[in-house]
């Protein structure tokens, strides 16, 4: 067909307004939903804020080494901390790709993220801030976020998205300055796949030893706060953010401004995310009363419900966080979703701490147990795996979340992977400690009440040298006085060295033996040498010289006729402080 001059010109015409068309489509910028950042969301991959991110933070990659090198074998982690090459190639075998959580399929996801982040910057400048802004976290198929979704407070513990109880099983870090090589993927992978655990937690220090405020790298620290959150989120895991105050700053407004920055830039970066707890102090000692850890809870709680009204918020409680008796008195009010911390050491605090947990419970406390053990309180000595089973049954029994302390190979008795273990995840059975597989234990198929769980002749050989350390008082019989309808017994638990002193624990047990209620006791014991009270729980306290004296608190001020009490508490010393006597008034 021969073609006119005018049916040329409108096919001319036509191929301009193509092109334009074309031309306007690849000049505009790319929308907030584009492929490639779709490829990343759905990878599990998160992007940081650019606008609150430090410098040196990088695109959370969700380690494109792992996909390299299996996950660990000797790898650099993103955190700029070496993992340990497993000797036995096997950590992490299972994550030798990162899996989409949607699809379910393995991809190279660190890879789709590195180019969505160059891609967004190089090409679309004006939107950048906007499109790599922390999106909301999409957890992997069948985890435990996956299946529970956001948590909130009812009753003395945590509910699911569905209003069903919902309780958290999950393990503390050490510190993360001290041992940062455990914040790793493989890690919290094998924490949830093979021990069974639900939640991380992070542990932050805030003062010792190089801590947060006082010298820390805030930077190092708070990237590896960020790859801990990154990892359980990846992972669908539930993470606490902990604010770990301890000796130097055991009134938590001691470094208020601080956390009230730290807890404002976490809690924006995280507002959007289902799975993060903010636990703002860990526990508060010296003496630090309830009204100023409540003082302090009031400043920084609308901190964080400014970014998240729905977030938990775990607050601490006086006498290292076992006082929590007080903070029921005196609740907070006016905020939704406040939980109150108690901490224990199974072979130390016993029915005491249980009792006036208990009494917290029945007046409406909501509680987490974000830190306990079965050895004493020193994170020495011998495991009481009977006592830990009664705690366990106690905390079930009250839906009340717990995690254990702690995760790294440090040589104490503590810890959940033996001290001569250098790998940084896939354990063995022999790897663990003595307590990592009596909890490994609980989170598999639980404890029934009484029972051991595991053999307790095997796991941590470190047993020995702590209890055997400067222990010149545990061998020392107890000790027994009465008065006219009461009888105070002290019994020595053990002692170990401690810097450059000593240690030793006490057990004192008042029981009535008259007819009628006793009321207001006072116990005094004295050494033959001057003493610092280290800790103390289930009474008040106070120590002079060579004298600790000691009067009840409110849940154990009566006791009624032929029953008793238990008090305990550990002191510091140079020397040998010998035999103790002790006096009843």
């Amino acid at each position: 067909m021969k073609l006119s001059k005018k049916m040329i010109a409108g096919i001319v015409t036509a191929a301009a307004l193509l092109i334009g068309i074309i031309g306007l489509l690849v000049m505009m910028p790319k929308s907030q939903d584009s492929a490639e950042e779709q490829v990343a969301v759905n990878s599990g991959e998160t992007l940081q804020d650019a606008a609150g991110a430090d410098a040196g933070e990088t695109v959370l990659q969700g380690q494109a080494a792992d996909t390299a090198s299996g996950q660990g074998n000797g790898s650099d982690d993103t955190s700029g901390n070496t993992e340990t090459a497993d000797p036995n190639g096997t950590a992490g075998q299972e994550n030798t790709a990162e899996q989409n959580p949607v699809t379910g399929q393995n991809d190279t996801a660190g890879e789709t993220s590195e180019i969505t982040s160059e891609t967004t910057s190089e090409t679309t400048p004006e939107t950048t801030t906007e499109t790599t802004s922390t999106p909301t976290p999409v957890s992997a198929t069948g985890t435990p976020v996956a299946i529970h979704g956001k948590l909130s407070v009812r009753g003395s513990g945590l509910v699911d998205k569905n209003g069903n109880e919902f309780q958290i099983q999950g393990v503390s870090t050490h510190g993360i300055a001290w041992f940062p090589e455990y914040v790793n993927k493989a890690a919290f992978q094998t924490i949830r796949d093979e021990w069974g655990a639900n939640c991380i937690r992070l542990a932050m220090y805030s003062a010792e030893y190089g801590g947060y405020c006082t010298g820390g790298n805030q930077a190092d620290l708070k990237r590896l706060v960020n790859d801990g959150v990154s990892y359980a989120t990846e992972l669908g895991m539930y993470v606490i953010i902990d604010w770990h105050i301890m000796n130097q700053d055991g009134d938590p407004n001691t470094h208020k401004t601080e956390a009230l920055a730290f807890f404002k830039e976490m809690s924006a970066k995280y507002a959007d995310y289902d799975n993060v707890i903010y636990e703002i102090c860990n526990e508060p000692n010296g003496g630090t009363q309830w009204s100023s850890i409540k003082s302090y809870a009031l400043e920084v709680i609308p901190v964080i419900k400014a970014n998240n009204p729905d977030a938990i918020i775990i607050v601490g409680t006086p006498n290292w966080s076992q006082d929590v008796d007080a903070a029921a008195k005196d609740p907070i009010t006016g905020y939704s979703n406040i939980m109150y911390t108690i901490h224990f050491y199974a072979d130390t605090h016993r029915d005491g701490l249980r009792q006036k947990m208990q009494v917290a419970i029945d007046k409406g406390l909501a509680l987490f147990c974000t830190e306990f053990g079965i050895c004493d309180a020193s994170g020495s000595g011998a495991n009481n795996i009977t006592e830990g089973n009664k705690w366990i049954s106690a905390l079930d029994n009250n839906n009340i979340s717990y995690c254990i302390w702690n995760l790294s190979n440090k040589a104490e008795t503590s810890s959940l992977i033996q001290s001569g273990c250098n790998k940084t995840s896939g354990w063995t059975t022999n790897e663990l400690t003595e307590a990592g597989k009596w909890y490994v234990g609980i989170l598999d198929s639980g404890v029934a009440p009484g029972s051991t769980g595991i053999s307790s002749d095997t796991g941590n050989n470190n047993n020995s040298n702590n209890n055997n350390n400067n222990n010149n008082n545990s061998s020392t019989p107890a000790v027994t006085a009465s008065s006219a309808n009461t009888q105070v017994t002290i019994a020595n638990s053990g002692g170990w060295s401690s810097g450059n002193g000593n240690c030793s624990q006490y057990t004192v047990t008042i029981k009535n033996t008259g007819s009628t209620a006793v009321n207001n006791w006072k116990v005094t014991v004295n050494f033959s040498g001057n003493v610092t009270l280290d800790q103390s729980w289930s009474g008040s306290f106070s120590a002079s010289g060579s004298s600790v004296t000691i009067t009840p608190v409110d849940f154990n001020r009566e006791i009624a006729a032929g029953q008793s009490v238990e008090v305990g508490f550990i002191i510091s010393y140079s020397g040998n402080v010998g035999t103790p006597t002790v006096s009843i008034d």
